[in-house]
């Protein structure tokens, strides 16, 4: 298999960078790192089309000899992309790899070594790794119109749905010249709703699904106070993390509680009136 040296770089615009790990593994805080060469090919035309470099050398490829354009649209005999040495799902592996690894800028050089074959350039997974690099190297537009362009599986949502929010947060913070707060997100989220390529049309409220939120408040009606093991059973039914339904519950109870004090200082004070 194809080696792809090379390590990530660090910087960013706006407020502390991230290392590529961060981008890639989870969909927690997001932050452009640098911005190495740009991407080419992004001007116009399709996104199956678009190349992230020169490919010389025996990755060169045309598009008349794209498996798409070939008899029957097929690939080789053994299933590999003709001039290039991999198949589809082998192209497909490494972008996942590579993502989940955090390696960036190798990720980057290998959509730069990929034919021009449409078909392949189709792939959700060479898609959502275009995704990512452009969202990584600052290159906001790209990323949107990889994002609209295509439907993707549920099971990316999330972290696409990362993504789209963290690039409009730091633009709205670029224009602004200040971290944006919660009422500025909020505003940012409800300019630039998220695309249904991305989401299922399900509203979220303080980041929890209405379903994951209807099952912790059935729960918590008969036992506020979960069992470790409870809890993670809870997290694989909602979605959520062990730690996220552990904080909802402590957020819950301390809301109820500063309830009760409220009801019971007014009360008090009625009984006062009424006695003095």
């Amino acid at each position: 298999m194809m080696a792809y040296g090379g390590t990530t770089g660090n910087g960013g615009a706006m407020g502390p960078s991230s290392g590529g790990a961060d981008v890639l593994g989870s969909t927690g805080d997001y932050s452009p790192q640098g911005t190495p060469t740009p991407l080419t090919g992004h001007a116009a035309g399709p996104v199956e089309a678009t190349t992230y470099g020169p490919t010389t050398g025996p990755t060169s490829y045309s598009p008349q000899d794209s498996p798409a354009s070939s008899a029957g649209g097929g690939s080789g005999s053994n299933g590999q992309l003709p001039s290039f040495g991999f198949t589809q799902e082998q192209v497909a592996c490494v972008c996942e790899v590579l993502q989940q690894a955090g390696s960036v800028e190798r990720l980057g050089r290998f959509l730069w070594s990929l034919p021009a074959c449409t078909r392949l350039h189709r792939h959700e997974s060479v898609l959502k790794a275009k995704a990512i690099v452009a969202f990584h190297r600052g290159h906001f537009k790209e990323l949107y119109r990889i994002l609209e362009s295509h439907t993707f599986s549920p099971h990316n949502h999330q972290k696409l749905q990362a993504l789209w929010l963290k690039a409009h947060y730091i633009e709205a913070e670029r224009l602004r010249g200040r971290p944006l707060g919660a009422v500025g997100k909020y505003r940012v989220r409800r300019k630039f709703p998220l695309p249904r390529t991305i989401w299922d049309g399900e509203e979220t409220s303080y980041c929890f699904k209405e379903k994951s939120r209807s099952v912790l408040r059935d729960w918590y009606a008969t036992n506020p106070y979960p069992s470790p093991r409870e809890k993670r059973e809870l997290a694989e039914s909602t979605g959520l993390t062990t730690t996220q339904v552990s904080n909802w519950f402590k957020n819950r109870r301390q809301r109820d509680r500063a309830a009760e004090h409220r009801y019971l200082s007014l009360s008090l004070r009625f009984l006062t009136l009424i006695l003095s």
